[in-house]
């Protein structure tokens, strides 16, 4: 728990539970299972509404454990106070811990797995860290995600452009094709995404200053000491399995492996033994 935290009971009507975070914000969560507690931690453009990649590993994790899944800061259930920090989204994923009984094990995929990994370095309720396809960009085999994207992310929210900012996101941070970007308004989802759109800026302050295409910093993360496992799928782009090789010699108690097959949309069966196996030992 961070230092002079305030903490509330935690709140349940209607099957939704919630905590308060030490700013105020209501922190929507889910709990199932039953054994040791594992909190999920979500990347961009997810929250508990959505079918989305940690909704469906809690579903393959529960039998092994007590799996909690909550709503980031600004979707969902969860609350938006201003202004954003960084720090307050480790508030919240403290306060989850606390209910979740005062440590957990943490999981993160994608920018969530780096607000995971900036977790640990301040929070010594995590026991153990599992971190899939941190965002990052290590080499030149792609483009660099640009210094400034949290600013242009903010100035296209505040002017309403939010099918611009996906657009910019997915082009500009995940790399994805134009042409495959343009098609994606198409997409049943996409309504959903641009609902979510205004929290692009805080992924973007998550991930800053690991995506310029050069080395990882060597000390930005000395004091996340748990055990980590770092993992990337065999068929995800080069530029981010190499990126998750740098992460793991940075780390200061780091494992990497390779998921065979998987790519970053990585399947629930093919990840919950491997974090079923991390965790139990």
């Amino acid at each position: 728990m961070t230092d002079n935290a305030t903490r509330s009971e935690p709140q349940r009507s209607a099957g939704t539970s919630s905590v308060v975070s030490r700013d105020g914000t209501l922190i929507g969560y889910s709990r199932a299972g039953t054994g040791e507690p594992v909190v999920l931690v979500d990347g961009a453009l997810n929250d508990r509404r959505l079918n989305g990649p940690n909704p469906r590993l809690a579903k393959a994790l529960v039998s092994q454990f007590t799996v909690f899944t909550y709503d980031r800061r600004g979707r969902g259930e969860s609350g938006n106070t201003q202004p954003y920090a960084v720090e307050r989204e480790i508030e919240d994923l403290d306060a989850v811990i606390d209910a979740a009984g005062g440590s957990a094990y943490v999981y993160g995929i994608s920018s969530g797995g780096a607000l995971a990994l900036e977790a640990a370095t301040r929070l010594e309720s995590i026991r153990k860290l599992a971190l899939y396809e941190l965002p990052f960009v290590t080499d030149g085999s792609r483009k660099p995600v640009p210094a400034d994207a949290a600013e242009h992310f903010d100035d296209l929210i505040v002017r309403g452009r939010r099918a611009e900012a996906l657009r910019y996101f997915f082009t500009e941070l995940v790399a994805l094709p134009a042409a495959m970007v343009a098609l994606m308004r198409f997409m049943p989802a996409w309504s959903k995404l641009k609902a979510l759109a205004p929290t692009l800026s805080y992924d973007a302050r998550v991930i800053h200053g690991t995506g310029s295409g050069g080395p990882l910093p060597t000390d930005r993360w000395a004091r996340a000491t748990a055990p980590t496992l770092v993992l990337a799928g065999g068929k995800s782009p080069v530029w981010m399995q190499n990126s998750m090789r740098t992460l793991a010699q940075v780390l200061p108690n780091a494992a990497h492996r390779t998921l065979e097959g998987q790519t970053h949309l990585v399947k629930p069966h093919a990840l919950a033994p491997v974090l079923n196996e991390f965790f139990s030992n």
